[in-house]
């Protein structure tokens, strides 16, 4: 199944910028995903289980990273690239 995922990240900190770049070339690494950014969130594009194994590893590398991570997705269970 296809799935689609816009994240917005939001590091509790003042140098916000560097964890959301970090998240969005760590996601841009994984070629199985398409991976697409503008101002405001990231979408995430591809098979459901590829999506969420991904996400799993490098939301918790943000994780451990940060001190403090908000992160709000939304997902549809169609591609909407």
């Amino acid at each position: 199944m296809k799935i689609s995922i816009e994240i917005s990240m939001y590091p509790l900190d003042k140098e916000y910028g560097t964890s959301i770049l970090d998240f969005i070339h760590r996601l841009k690494k994984h070629p199985q995903i398409t991976t697409k950014t503008n101002s405001m969130s990231t979408q995430v594009f591809g098979e459901y289980d590829e999506v969420f194994q991904i996400l799993k590893q490098e939301i918790k590398t943000s994780f451990l990273e940060e001190k403090d991570i908000l992160m709000v997705m939304k997902m549809a269970n169609l591609n909407l690239e």
